[in-house]
């Protein structure tokens, strides 16, 4: 998909970097406009197609998100999101709420699975994420304080991060991000340009300054690439 924006993207700018002094220079406003029309039109096709994927996950401590895995009802979280619950009450974008049970978690690299017993939803697709860039805009797709659905979006900040989480756990190689991760956001989608999943959003940063509130801005991500490497291996371990 990103390539469909790209060349009406590159369109307006040439048409503006030669039209100086020109009598063209009176197209230039249209042909601009039509290069903003397509890049938000991409911006709500992924929107569209990524937000039936992430769920809302709700258990005894609280409320969380998740991603559709794969074709079984299997549903990757964050091992902090599942905690010490078995049983799990999920809602889908439509708002069918149905149960679901915990296939493994793994709490050293903050993943989990969930299955549902009822429904399978389609899955999302998960890209490899060696591809990432800094630069690169991205989509942070979760439920954060119950609002299901929530969309912020930024960019890849940096990458290779190593952060620690506030139950000892240290994170490498994750994802940092501007894209706004709000309590509620951890365990869903961080997704590219194409709609494809290059993390899960798990932790904002906090800022001792301010009295440890999250610092604006500046959120981590479990790469798509350790997500799927662990989600397999919990997956086949339970069968």
């Amino acid at each position: 998909m990103v390539k469909s924006i790209m060349p009406s993207m590159l369109v307006g700018v040439a048409a503006l970097a030669g039209c100086g002094g020109s009598s063209d220079s009176a197209t230039a406003p249209a042909t601009l406009a039509g290069g903003a029309a397509a890049v938000q039109e991409q911006f709500v096709q992924v929107v569209d197609h990524v937000s039936p994927q992430v769920v809302q996950i709700e258990t005894s401590q609280g409320l969380g998100s998740g991603i559709v895995y794969d074709d079984r009802g299997d549903i990757v979280t964050n091992a902090h999101v599942a905690g010490d619950s078995r049983r799990f009450l999920v809602t889908l974008e439509g708002g069918d709420r149905h149960t679901a049970a915990l296939v493994g978690t793994d709490p050293s690299n903050d993943l989990a699975v969930i299955r549902l017993s009822d429904a399978k939803p389609s899955p999302a697709t998960f890209a490899d994420s060696s591809g990432v860039r800094s630069g690169d805009i991205v989509f942070a797709i979760g439920n954060p304080l119950g609002l299901q659905s929530s969309v912020t979006q930024g960019i890849v900040s940096s990458l290779n991060r190593s952060v620690g989480e506030s139950n000892g756990v240290t994170l490498s190689n994750v994802i940092q991000t501007s894209a706004e991760i709000n309590p509620g956001n951890s365990g869903g989608a961080l997704v590219d340009l194409s709609g494809d999943v290059v993390g899960v959003p798990t932790l904002a940063a906090l800022d001792p300054e301010f009295g440890n509130t999250p610092a604006a801005g500046i959120g981590f991500a479990i790469p798509s690439s350790t997500v799927r490497r662990v989600a397999d291996r919990l997956i086949g371990a339970s069968q």
